[in-house]
């Protein structure tokens, strides 16, 4: 994917996955301890931390693109190393909002049925993959600020003043 209305793909897909895979990631933390939220929030959740893993390869692929039509500069490497990672802690994040939402439905239902593929009911795996859910979280949320804040750094490092223009006599 090169353009979107003459701008670089990359420049506008990072902005969702700066905002969504946080908010998977949180999603994911709350479902995970807190049983109200996981009976309402698991299935929206795991559809959008599965829309998450499919979009960080789109982006990564735009962002390579745009890699081939800018000046190569340590920053940018740096940059393109990091955006690598991004597939590898969206991947946690969707298999534990997976793994949540269908722990969840195995618990509700119409008529009670004894299914144990992820014991529903056992505290001690609840306990474990709430423990795995905060720290996987914390990893995506970590990665995605290094991820954006090498981008900002290579996108504008040198490409601005530090001082203000003088104004002009109406302010501008």
């Amino acid at each position: 994917m090169g353009t979107v209305n003459g701008l670089p793909a990359h420049i506008l897909l990072v902005h969702a996955i700066v905002v969504l895979l946080p908010l998977a990631a949180l999603l994911l933390v709350l479902t995970a301890v807190w049983p109200a939220l996981r009976h309402r929030l698991a299935g929206p959740n795991a559809v959008l931390s599965v829309v998450v893993v499919a979009l960080v390869p789109v982006t990564t692929s735009a962002g390579e693109w745009l890699e081939h039509r800018v000046g190569e500069t340590p920053l940018l490497r740096d940059h393109t190393d990091l955006g690598d990672t991004a597939i590898w802690v969206a991947l946690p994040v969707a298999a534990l909002a997976l793994i949540i939402w269908w722990r969840q439905r195995e618990t509700t239902g119409a008529a009670p049925q004894r299914r144990t593929l992820l014991a529903p009911a056992s505290v001690a795996i609840t306990r474990i993959v709430a423990a795995l859910a905060i720290v996987v979280a914390g990893v995506a949320v970590y990665d995605t600020y290094l991820i954006g804040d090498s981008g900002a750094k290579a996108s504008w490092t040198g490409n601005f003043d530090s001082t203000a223009r003088p104004e002009g006599p109406d302010g501008d």
